[in-house]
């Protein structure tokens, strides 16, 4: 990970969105999170979106990520807390009023001490034991 100290203040590359930004807990797991896809599951590197722009009941929020399939559409939803944050019922709620909007087949939420990844279907939600790999999806 390139890490850089500004003014006092950590800032680390995104690889994904190709600038350094600030270096918090829970950009500190979007990144090792990330890394760890593309390097243990075959998730493609050019098929991970960050911080994506989307509306939400006539609200503007970002998604933390979204990777997509090879027809840029979709796929998988990820949002992303510091270590400190459990990953509540509230947590899921969000991911899934984000998913109103896009309609993804998957959802995953890290702290980075735990990953929890969900397969959307037909608005009921099945829980998987393990993180499937992009081939798998």
């Amino acid at each position: 990970m390139n890490i850089r100290t500004q003014n006092g203040k950590q800032y680390v590359l995104c690889a994904w969105r190709r600038k350094y930004v600030r270096l918090t807990p829970e950009e500190l797991v979007r990144q090792t999170t990330l890394q760890l896809l593309e390097d243990q599951y075959g998730f493609p590197h050019g098929l991970i979106g960050v911080e994506i722009p989307i509306e939400v009941v006539g609200l503007k929020k970002r998604c933390d990520a979204i990777v997509y399939n090879q027809q840029m559409q979709p796929l998988m939803l990820l949002e992303f807390k510091a270590p400190s944050v459990p990953l509540t019922q509230e947590v899921f709620d969000q991911a899934a009023i984000y998913n109103r909007h896009l309609n993804v087949p998957y959802l995953m939420l890290s702290n980075g001490q735990r990953s929890i990844v969900a397969q959307v279907q037909e608005n009921q939600y099945q829980f998987l034991p393990v993180i499937p790999k992009y081939n798998e999806l």
